[in-house]
């Protein structure tokens, strides 16, 4: 058993579609919004290969026209998994970009609906981050940052925690002003940009932080930050890891045992 599937994203964005394809067909403009680490073999019948832990997906370009559409996907598995993405850039005449994001596969198993409902949450968490890239860090290129927590048995108490480390009484919604604890440069100030069930997103002056629930239980940090060098991310305290049993971000935005 199994389930074909299509999601469609769209946003009208100020910038124009030359920076738009920036972040979407080159291996820096994709490391600044999507997930894990991105490398691209420009061009039709090119490459795209990223690597987000042990997931490494490897796509083929096949549709590559600069400045107007980007489409790949990946092989056909033999239980005829596979993801395709379509990107379709439109400029207007003031110089603003209506960008489209088309999301498509298939997926087998009986669990398919659970996976299904996990992955759209992601790419709307994907998709927001695209327009955020663009909006507030157009040219810059971000260091991606991931880490996998350990599994979370208690969802209901992990988005609340998250929010106290925030400085809220509550767990996050969109909009919220928060203050981000950042290891050796105190604290940062920042907005939550977008929340849905599974993800929350949070946008300072030089990162883009995000916490995700992963399908099958891991809390996972991916975050974008906008230095100029490595060790800038490592003094930051992005690299830190889940550990013993607790839940500890990249920025210790929360570290404290889930029930």
């Amino acid at each position: 058993m199994g389930r074909e599937f299509e999601t469609v994203s769209e946003q009208e964005v100020a910038p124009t579609p030359e920076q738009i394809w920036a972040a979407i067909a080159t291996g820096p403009g994709i490391n600044s919004w999507f997930m894990g680490r991105t490398d691209v073999l420009a061009g039709a019948g090119g490459v795209i290969r990223t690597a987000f832990g042990a997931y490494a997906p490897e796509s083929t370009v096949t549709g590559w026209e600069p400045n107007q559409r980007l489409a790949h996907r990946t092989e056909t598995a033999q239980d005829g998994r596979f993801v395709a993405y379509e990107f379709l850039l439109e400029g207007r005449e003031q110089g603003s970009t209506v960008v489209r994001m088309v999301a498509s596969g298939f997926l087998p198993g009986d669990d398919w609906a659970d996976e299904y409902e996990a992955m759209t949450r992601g790419l709307r968490l994907f998709f927001r981050t695209l327009v955020e890239y663009v909006t507030h860090f157009a040219g810059r290129a971000a260091i991606p940052v991931t880490a996998f927590g350990p599994p979370v048995e208690n969802w209901d108490a992990v988005w609340p925690m998250l929010g106290q480390a925030l400085g809220l009484d509550r767990a996050a919604v969109s909009g919220d002003q928060v203050r981000v604890p950042v290891p050796d440069h105190g604290l940062v100030d920042g907005v939550v940009y977008f929340v849905n069930p599974d993800t929350v997103g949070i946008r300072t002056d030089d990162a883009l932080y995000r916490f995700m629930r992963g399908f099958r239980g891991p809390l996972v940090a991916a975050h974008h930050v906008f230095r100029r060098h490595r060790s800038d991310a490592r003094r930051a305290g992005l690299a830190d890891l889940a550990d013993g049993g607790r839940v500890m971000s990249h920025s210790r935005l929360a570290e404290r045992k889930i029930p």
